[in-house]
């Protein structure tokens, strides 16, 4: 086992970590911060309707994960995430060496809110990573006006997820960082093929999902594909401050990275403490941790997205 898992406040344990811990930082955190409170998760975890989280209907007998509505938050919720992520931003670029690349899972909603509040922290921005998978979210018609107004959608159809890309700045050149700091760039796929910002994805498949019911649970293909790129040497400790249910530190298992995840909440914690070796375990009859190529071509590729990938879209 190479990782390790701690159950606590991430800014109180930012706190109490040295400088320059870590290699990179790869996670999915909460958004307004209300949706993982005590009496948002109390709801979601009785199946109750209504507050922060959506519980999508079943669709063909299949029961669909919960959405966060980020739609209901307000000024002032937009302003607390701003001044949380400023002040993580600033923790944990602390912990990390110079050159470390921040992987972050975000929305549309919330992409550019997330973005100021860590550029403004002191983190560069370093592009956006797309993965692309096409959801049952968003592109419904008008509500209780569905007929009248047939060929509206209100919004488009939800069809990728941003991972916002950041890095700590740099200790000299790209080339000066990599010798002292083992950072500052992105591991290639292959010596043929760099790390692409398009990676077509897929739902997180019922497999996982019966290992660990996270409601943001990532996908290992994803992760493995991301986690893998974050160490440009495949050297160095990747952290996970917001754990959930433990799909980053499960890639980096796989992988061969070693890894720390943190998690406030005690439900998540034990969740992620029972499925990251289950879930480190699985496709290994399919997938290599030194072939990347293969983990991509793993990945389904739905129809929508086929002709954006062989160059056809335009």
């Amino acid at each position: 086992m190479t990782y390790i898992l701690h159950h606590t406040d991430c800014i109180e344990w930012l706190d109490a970590q040295p400088e320059n811990s870590f290699e990179a930082i790869i996670t999915d955190p909460p958004y307004g911060l209300k949706e993982y409170s005590i009496d948002e998760q109390a709801k979601l975890r009785n199946g109750n309707r209504g507050g922060m989280w959506r519980i999508p209907p079943t669709l063909n007998g299949t029961t669909r994960a919960p959405l966060p509505r980020f739609t209901v938050l307000d000024e002032d919720d937009l302003k607390s995430l701003y001044q949380f992520f400023f002040i993580w931003g600033t923790k944990a670029s602390r912990v990390v060496v110079p050159g470390a690349h921040m992987f972050i899972a975000t929305n549309t909603f919330l992409s550019h809110i997330l973005c100021a509040a860590l550029t403004d922290s002191g983190w560069e921005r370093r592009g956006e990573v797309a993965r692309l998978v096409q959801t049952l979210r968003g592109g419904d018609r008008p509500k209780n006006a569905e007929e009248e107004f047939s060929d509206v959608t209100v919004m488009p159809r939800s069809a990728w997820e941003p991972w916002e890309l950041l890095r700590k700045p740099l200790d000299g050149r790209v080339q000066d960082n990599l010798r002292r700091w083992k950072t500052g760039g992105l591991r290639r796929d292959s010596p043929e093929r760099p790390f692409t910002d398009i990676v077509p994805s897929e739902r997180t498949p019922q497999e996982e999902r019966k290992i660990v019911n996270h409601p943001s649970l990532k996908p290992q293909r994803f992760m493995r594909y991301i986690v893998r790129a974050a160490l440009p040497l495949g050297e160095g400790r990747i952290l996970d401050p917001f754990m959930g249910g433990g799909s980053t530190i499960a890639a980096a298992e796989y992988i061969g990275y070693t890894s720390v995840g943190v998690e406030i909440d005690q439900h998540y914690y034990d969740l992620a403490v029972n499925a990251i070796p289950l879930l480190a375990n699985l496709y290994k009859e399919t997938q290599s941790a030194n072939s990347t190529e293969q983990q991509v071509h793993a990945t389904p590729v739905t129809a929508p997205f086929a002709p954006l990938l062989q160059g056809q879209l335009f």
